[in-house]
């Protein structure tokens, strides 16, 4: 009977304990709530998990849950309360708010978002690189070594590899043009992307539209389901993806340990005055010497930064181009009579080309604008400001999303509406609406990379070939980290020289 007793001791104590945890937790959540509660929010399903409910389901119907935050915006905007447990973001999609926080080095990045980068499942894998590192003043460091390989002068010299490397693509699909061969584009676009970057910025040689099944690609396309996964509460530590884990770990330093083997000869390379490739990665060696900055470490995370960034920025776009245009006949008429007029017959892209392949830039822009492979940027302000009116308290994560914004009738007339001529030279659009590769002085390195990579490829693509989508194709959104087409892109594709 004693032990019983004891034992009944004990147990109401522990119900006490939780019951106080509970009192607690429910007083702190309460707190946060009036704290926040005079900024416009949908309401909360529930006053423990907030809006979390309305993202699970969505999630679970395989929806995009962007797309509530776009009716959310346009109704309670222009900032916007969502409520997560005791955490509370607020998604900004005032012009106002854009210009603020985006336009100015003062505000760091998220480090609840950009924090998880520095590992994955324990690995490093982003650091201290570009797109993780928080605070200002070691980004800019970074940027002004790696800004000048960027510039348009400096991609045009290697204009002669984006040809050639969209060329093996051509031929490729030339195979398979027999008007039944079912072709996966979305895929051929992820092993041309990941080509382009290895040659353009480390001189290497992967060969992955040939076979993307060698140890690098395969660890690059690894690292890609990791980041996939690592937003899964728990995913590593859940018995049943022991393997994957493993797996993606590897990935991780098989990919930091071929950049370190890279890294290591070009330097000797260059202390040996042996002749070197005029790419990407000597410019940054060269230029790290000149400004005493050689970190090593913080140079893989850059090295594994551009293969994930550059393999998957350009060929979702491409994705998504495809996607949109096989629903508008009338637009590919009119970039395929263009490409006709400017480009001929000749077989590559010269530079003269690019600027005049105005409708082009027009449609790309426009792909960007519905749909952004990164779909969002976060900030964390560390003092309390006032956007439109509303009191934005200090350290709150902000929420900065091109999918939302570009989707917005008060930013877009007709917003679902795929239309390439909003971005005619002669057209109004409203400030600080359109960033699909964000804004200010952390705007994407890459914007000019991919911007020439994928002008390439579509005109090369328009230039010989007609393309049916392979129904059916949902036209869903699928976001993996980044976006992209949900079902990818499989098409049957003619020689234009080849109509009925």
């Amino acid at each position: 009977m004693e032990v019983l007793g004891v034992i009944w001791v004990l147990l109401r104590l522990l119900l006490v304990t939780l019951l106080a945890v509970v009192v607690f937790f429910s007083c702190y959540i309460k707190c946060v709530h009036l704290k926040y509660d005079h900024i416009p929010g949908a309401p909360r399903p529930s006053f423990f998990l907030g809006h979390l409910p309305i993202m699970w389901r969505m999630l679970k119907k395989k929806e995009l849950y962007f797309d509530v935050f776009v009716q959310w915006a346009e109704e309670y905007g222009p900032v916007v309360r969502i409520n997560a447990f005791h955490k509370i973001a607020l998604l900004v999609v005032s012009p106002e708010g854009v210009k603020e926080y985006l336009m100015s080095p003062e505000y760091p990045k998220d480090p609840i978002v950009y924090g998880s980068l520095y590992n994955i499942f324990g690995e490093r894998f982003l650091g201290n690189g570009l797109t993780a590192t928080l605070d200002y003043n070691p980004w800019h460091k970074q940027r002004r070594i790696l800004d000048p390989a960027f510039s348009r002068t400096y991609l045009m010299g290697m204009l002669e590899i984006f040809n050639d490397k969209a060329e093996v693509l051509m031929r490729m699909i030339m195979d398979k043009a027999n008007g039944k061969s079912e072709v996966d584009l979305m895929d051929l676009f992820g092993r041309l992307t990941l080509d382009v970057i290895a040659k353009t910025a480390f001189g290497l040689e992967l060969e992955t539209l040939q076979d993307d099944q060698t140890p690098f690609p395969r660890a690059v396309n690894m690292i890609m389901t990791g980041m996939s996964n690592m937003r899964i509460p728990f995913f590593e530590y859940l018995p049943w993806n022991r393997k994957v884990v493993k797996e993606i770990q590897e990935s991780v330093r098989l990919v930091r340990r071929i950049g370190k083997e890279c890294i290591e000869r070009r330097r000797k390379a260059i202390q040996d005055g042996e002749d070197i490739p005029q790419d990407i990665l000597t410019h940054i060696l060269q230029s790290a010497g000149q400004e005493g900055d050689a970190d090593q470490e913080t140079m893989l995370d850059n090295f594994v930064n551009f293969f994930v960034a550059g393999r998957e920025t350009t060929a979702n776009q491409l994705s998504f181009t495809i996607m949109e245009l096989s629903r508008h006949p009338e637009i590919v008429a009119k970039l395929q009579a263009e490409v006709d007029e400017v480009v001929g017959e000749a077989e590559d892209i010269a530079s003269e080309h690019l600027g005049q392949l105005k409708y082009l830039s027009q449609v790309l822009k426009e792909v960007l604008r519905l749909y952004p492979p990164a779909a969002a940027t976060l900030r964390r302000p560390g003092k309390e400001n006032i956007i439109e009116g509303i009191n934005i308290p200090k350290d709150t994560s902000l929420i900065f999303c091109m999918y939302v914004m570009g989707r917005m009738e008060r930013c877009f007339k007709d917003p679902l509406v795929f239309d390439p001529d909003r971005f005619r030279k002669d057209q109004q659009r409203p400030p600080y609406s359109y960033f699909p590769f964000s804004l200010g002085p952390r705007n994407c390195i890459g914007k000019k990379f991919a911007q020439i990579e994928a002008k390439v490829v579509m005109a090369k693509l328009l230039q010989r070939f007609d393309f049916e989508i392979v129904l059916p194709q949902s036209y869903k959104i699928l976001d993996v980290g980044t976006l992209r087409p949900f079902d990818g892109v499989v098409c049957t594709l003619k020689p234009r020289n080849q109509r009925d």
